[in-house]
């Protein structure tokens, strides 16, 4: 009796330690998802749940360099959405696994413009998720003059009322741009120039935000502010007194994409969620929940004219082709623009 009841221990023991791995405890398995915040349309993620009888933990990041830092210390997530220069970064540093594709019915209906991209040339580690641009968002009963250049950004008149992105390669991009320069220059009196211009500028900085920006625009907080393209749209559709502008020297044109941690703890069940949010109506639902441009064609086909004649949302792609730049992995230049960002954000 002893020795059944030893077994029967131990079989429940194991059953327990199976469940917990799956399902902590619900008896499912789990995908962890590792997305921006305000990034997903919260249905979506029920419905994957209970297509495929699973439990979706999502949890959240601001910045590209916390979710790198997270995964590179060893935290386990299924599916991330990191941005093109951050996943050529984690490319490099062998901490992605490879996507499988050919399991993937949907992935067709990503569009070619977004595969060969230079963070991801074989398509091998990353499926495209949302682009868009960064440009300046603005309030037209408080600006009243033409928004075609950076440069408005540093003009006195607005003091107190701009909003800067707290990022380092966005905020940053804004100075390079402004002066004519590549957005991933590894000149250092370039990116020195940059620096100063952003210290000039601080005093007329009302905050440097990145998710609350949309809001506090929606609200307006403030005249002026730099924005990613969705957050654009937003904002714009809460308070029809904003505009959004592409300023004349060119901007930051950018991916963020859908990849699988090398130590990712349900490999399969992350690709089929991938598939998933390739299915065109995923992708459409997606997009008019977070206002970002989707790469998926068969998306595109099924959205109303209210969003596909939005250029907030779909840019010109003239524009896009001759006066934006995808930001790159700075490699060993990246702690210098990190000294430069620390130091423009300690100066009072």
């Amino acid at each position: 009796m002893k020795k059944v009841l030893s077994v029967l221990l131990l079989a429940a023991l194991v059953c327990g330690t199976v469940l917990c791995t799956v399902g902590c405890g619900s008896g499912k398995q789990q995908l962890i998802f590792y997305n921006w915040e305000d990034y997903i349309d919260p249905e979506v993620l029920r419905m994957f749940e209970r297509e495929y009888d699973c439990q979706v933990v999502e949890k959240l990041f601001t910045l590209c360099e916390d979710a790198y830092t997270k995964i590179k210390n060893g935290s386990r997530y299924d599916v991330v959405t990191p941005s093109d220069y951050m996943i050529e970064r984690m490319i490099a540093e062998g901490m992605l696994a490879e996507i499988d594709v050919s399991a993937m019915p949907n992935y067709k209906y990503i569009g070619d413009d977004f595969k060969g991209l230079d963070y991801d040339k074989d398509n091998k580690y990353s499926v495209p998720f949302m682009w868009g641009t960064v440009g300046i968002l603005y309030n037209t009963e408080k600006v009243t003059e033409p928004v075609t250049s950076w440069n408005i950004l540093w003009d006195e008149k607005y003091a107190g009322q701009i909003i800067m992105q707290n990022s380092i390669r966005d905020c940053i991009a804004v100075a390079t741009c402004k002066n004519g320069f590549d957005i991933n220059t590894r000149v250092e009196s370039e990116l020195q120039k940059a620096k100063q211009d952003l210290i000039d500028q601080k005093p007329l900085v009302f905050a440097y935000y990145v998710d609350e920006t949309k809001d506090q625009m929606a609200n307006n907080a403030a005249a002026l502010s730099v924005v990613w393209s969705g957050d654009a749209a937003y904002a714009i559709a809460k308070n029809d007194k904003l505009a959004y502008s592409l300023p004349e020297e060119g901007t930051n044109y950018w991916f963020d994409a859908m990849v699988v941690p090398k130590n990712a703890p349900n490999y399969a069940l992350a690709v089929k969620f991938i598939d998933f949010m390739c299915r065109p109506e995923i992708a459409k639902m997606n997009l008019e929940y977070i206002y970002y441009s989707t790469p998926n064609v068969g998306a595109i086909e099924l959205l109303d004219e209210e969003y596909t004649s939005d250029e907030t949302i779909f840019p010109d792609m003239e524009y896009i082709r001759t006066k934006c730049a995808v930001f790159r992995d700075l490699g060993e230049y990246r702690g210098l623009y990190q000294d430069i960002w620390d130091e423009i954000r300690a100066t009072n």
